[in-house]
């Protein structure tokens, strides 16, 4: 039963999923259907949480701020919709759950992420900098 099970996992997982971690602010693009049409749709915001793993059930929650007010989705790592997921930029955090920044606002939700590394370059920078 398990061989049938994980056989079933592999024909239903992504292509290529990027190394995303917690504390990474990412760009989620996502193909929405309006109608009988398709169009891509960015979702842009930090990484709070990883649930699941990477395997089949693997979840991401991204959080923004949108006019003032928080906004979280949450998106399963190998939905057929998402078309690709872009690390704009890393942060070291201390924890793996970021639920706490739902308390922050404002300069004090950006100042508590430390030193922030370019997901292209592994050079460290400093945060205050980039501030």
């Amino acid at each position: 039963m398990n061989k049938t099970i994980e056989k079933f996992n592999k024909t239903h997982e992504a292509k290529k999923i990027p190394d995303v971690r917690s504390g990474d602010t990412v760009r989620v693009v996502q193909m929405i259907k309006e109608g009988d049409k398709q169009r891509p749709q960015a979702f842009e915001g930090l990484v709070i949480a990883l649930k699941h793993g990477r395997g089949i059930n693997g979840m991401m929650t991204v959080r923004k701020i949108s006019f003032g007010v928080g906004v979280e989705r949450i998106f399963p790592l190998h939905a057929p919709t998402l078309e690709r997921i872009e690390v704009l930029r890393r942060a070291k955090v201390r924890r793996a759950k970021l639920f706490f920044v739902r308390g922050k606002s404002g300069r004090k939700a950006r100042k508590m992420r430390g030193d922030i590394v370019p997901p292209e370059t592994g050079t460290v920078e400093s945060a205050e900098e980039n501030v």
